[in-house]
């Protein structure tokens, strides 16, 4: 858990002093209030004896203190859940650091000096947001003394609201928030949590050279193998970087690999995807010195965001049959990522983050992990780690390779309307998908967010639901609820037993070849503040809800599904919905598969909304904003290399085709025509009855009015086998269709 701290405490001086009722007179109105606000966790027992943290919302206006459930700028109108004002007589005490869900906190103690039941407990994220709380309370304190050294009345003292307190049972308060402005935050907010990984990480073996060995902890507990990576900077461009690592010339290649130098190229695939030949330095062979070779397959591909990534992986081919003499063995699955570094624009400075992923035998390595074999570095997974400091020494003696490149840099100037329509814009390069813990949903009234059991003090989650998702879902996607679709007109109710597709709805996570639809919390996606510090928070629930999933398997894959009598849209339940998107992802392979995704509204579009302009919008505009967000829940860790975490425009990446008619759009996507995405697809297939992937679809926001986002709709789909793709004849008796299409 981790809040990350914001800039230093500025004195802010309220505007005619404080608003509260009960509170200073002209005294505080000479001296000004000071205003804090910002996320903490409150700590207590409640009443069955429990220990609880809370997440919650903590505002400091002058001496007075309230405690929320939500940001009151963001939910106005809300009534704070604890309040109370801080006394002469009130103490802060630091309590250091307490261990919480594997994460640290640095809790505060509040007491009463001359009333020991008043008290109680928040907690930090991290040391500097303790220090600032510490001080905003002691200005609160200052105030109050100031007051009374004022010689406020009697009447005036009796008729001031009582001091906090944040324990035992919290009073219900009537009142409504008011007047929070220009508030001093401390903290960036809850949206931070979500950037904890639900897993255990990567843990540094070794530095060598200033690379980083680490591995995957996770991984090497599991047993079925070690999963590990070098990592290290290059100060040269993503460009050369890659163009280094695909060169297969055997002059350049002895300069800084130690393992591979004689490799050539057995065949080209495609354009993203070859198979080369390669031997092994003899130095790195066996105790009886044999000859190795070997054959493996490379396939990579530039995201939207210039990141390269090369997949390697052992091949057979016809053209290179074992040879006499040498011993034909497979190489080790391995990948390179390879990222520019963002630099400051005085600096000339070109660097790029190069990552090599590499899975060896779990017992080779622990053994070398627990000092057992001193020969390590005789051994080709080591070899194969060292490649990026010989790649990073090579271009450091090669002064050239960070300013040379092979590539013509065209500048071009986009016009002013097409600028401001923001249909040429560039894509997102910080696109990233961050694990979330999967949550339930809450009561509002409920007081239990994370609960501790005070017999073995062992922190339990119980619904981290607030905490971690129901927060970010309230402040981002609910105003765009409201805003998307009419609310001028009444709700109807989707029953999905109502509607059918050719692929099975799962009912719970054990059910294999199906589809669900889960909620957008896996998901991070742009805050409101994004176009100002690049912010994420976590999706909230779809604002369409998916009705079913069509699988079909075709000999050409087909277009304009919708159209067809015996579609989903065109039966008469589905006519009478408000508004129904069908996107239809067709698969290239053997034969050719169509994935068709039938997700509704529960009211009409808003014209006037993002949504609105996006579904009445022009191919362009469309094919600026559809963006999909993929993530392999579970599934080998070279797909989920492939697969890749970073949002991508649809329309930038493969050819999408759009209906328009009546209350519903088709969006037809041509995964086949990109080959980076049928290189992908390809490996993703071999795969797919042991994956588990989702999907969530959204409208990429630009302008500030647009923020924050909002997950247009999910599926999550289970272990899909390829034989249970319904023939698409059978399924819509599409004969007479496909010769229409």
């Amino acid at each position: 858990m981790s809040l990350s701290s914001s800039s230093p405490l500025k004195n802010v001086a309220s505007e005619g002093g404080s608003s509260e009722s009960g509170g200073s007179e002209s005294g505080s109105e000479e001296r000004g209030a000071f205003e804090y606000s910002g996320w903490v966790y409150h700590l207590g027992t409640n009443s069955i004896g429990h220990e609880y943290c809370h997440l919650r919302f903590l505002c400091i206006r002058g001496k007075h203190v309230e405690m929320y459930k939500r940001d009151p700028e963001d939910c106005p109108g809300i009534k704070p859940i604890r309040r109370g004002v801080v006394g002469h007589t009130f103490m802060v005490e630091e309590l250091g650091r307490r261990k919480v869900n594997n994460g640290d906190i640095y809790v505060l103690r509040f007491y009463n000096r001359l009333d020991e039941s008043k008290k109680g407990e928040i907690a930090c994220a991290t040391a500097g947001e303790t220090q600032k709380w510490m001080e905003a309370f002691d200005h609160a304190k200052q105030q109050a003394e100031y007051e009374l050294s004022r010689g406020v009345s009697t009447r005036n003292r009796l008729n001031m609201e009582t001091e906090i307190n944040l324990e035992g049972h919290r009073p219900r308060v009537r009142r409504y928030a008011h007047g929070l402005k220009k508030l001093i935050r401390i903290g960036q907010g809850p949206e931070t949590l979500l950037r904890q990984s639900s897993n255990l990480g990567w843990k540094c073996v070794r530095a060598i050279n200033g690379i980083r060995i680490l591995e995957d902890v996770a991984a090497s507990k599991c047993g079925k193998g070690a999963l590990v990576k070098a990592v290290g900077i290059v100060d040269a461009s993503a460009d050369t970087v890659f163009e280094v690592v695909m060169n297969l010339n055997r002059c350049q290649r002895y300069e800084w690999d130690t393992l591979t130098g004689d490799l050539e190229l057995v065949e080209s695939l495609n354009g993203h995807c070859d198979v080369v030949y390669g031997m092994y330095d003899p130095r790195y062979l066996t105790r009886w010195h044999s000859k190795k070779d070997f054959v493996f397959s490379r396939h990579w591909f530039r995201g939207q965001d210039g990141t390269y990534t090369i997949l390697q992986l052992p091949e057979v081919h016809k053209k290179q049959p074992p040879k006499s003499g040498y011993r034909r063995t497979k190489i080790n699955p391995s990948t390179w990522e390879i990222r520019s570094l963002s630099t400051s624009p005085a600096s000339n400075t070109v660097r790029c983050l190069v990552t090599q992923m590499l899975e060896i035998h779990s017992v080779g390595w622990c053994r070398w992990k627990n000092n057992q074999c001193s020969k390590f570095e005789r051994t080709i997974p080591y070899a194969l780690l060292s490649q990026v400091s010989g790649l990073k020494e090579y271009i450091v003696a090669k002064p050239a390779l960070t300013f040379d490149s092979s590539t013509t840099v065209v500048h071009s100037k986009i016009s002013d309307v097409a600028s401001s329509n923001g249909e040429y814009e560039n894509a997102d390069v910080v696109e990233e998908f961050y694990d979330a813990i999967t949550a339930s949903s809450e009561d509002d009234d409920s007081d239990s967010d994370i609960e501790l059991n005070s017999k073995d003090m062992k922190l339990k989650l119980k619904n981290v639901s607030w905490a971690i998702t129901g927060l970010a879902l309230r402040r981002t996607s609910a105003p765009h609820t409201k805003k998307e679709l009419d609310p001028n007109v009444p709700q109807i109710f989707l029953d999905p037993s109502h509607f059918h597709g050719s692929m099975l709805q799962g009912k719970d996570e054990s059910d294999t070849n199906c589809w669900t639809s889960p909620s957008g919390t896996g998901f991070m996606i742009r805050g409101k503040t994004y176009l100002k510090d690049n912010s994420k928070v976590t999706g909230g629930d779809p604002l369409l809800k998916l009705l079913a999933v069509d699988w079909f398997k075709v000999e050409n894959s087909i277009t304009k599904v919708a159209l067809h009598p015996r579609s989903l849209v065109q039966s008469e339940v589905g006519k009478k919905l408000p508004f129904i998107l069908v996107v239809n992802l067709e698969v290239p392979a053997r034969p050719n598969y169509n994935l068709v995704l039938y997700y509704a509204a529960d009211r009409p579009i808003n014209k006037n909304s993002l949504l609105g302009k996006f579904v009445d919008g022009s191919d362009m505009f469309r094919d600026s904003r559809f963006k999909l967000i993929p993530s392999i829940v579970e599934g080998y860790w070279m797909v989920k290399r492939a697969v890749g975490t970073k949002a991508c425009i649809l329309g930038k990446a493969v050819t999408c085709k759009y209906l328009r008619q009546e209350n519903f759009l088709e969006i037809d996507v041509d995964i086949g025509s990109s080959s980076v995405a049928r290189s992908v697809i390809g490996l993703v297939l071999g795969y797919v009855t042991s994956i588990v992937v989702d999907l969530a679809i959204l409208i990429e926001a630009k302008e500030e009015a647009e923020l924050p986002e909002y997950i247009l709709g999910t599926v999550r789909l289970n272990r899909v086998r390829l034989d249970s793709a319904v023939a698409l004849e059978t399924a819509f008796g599409l004969q007479g269709f496909l010769a229409r299409c």
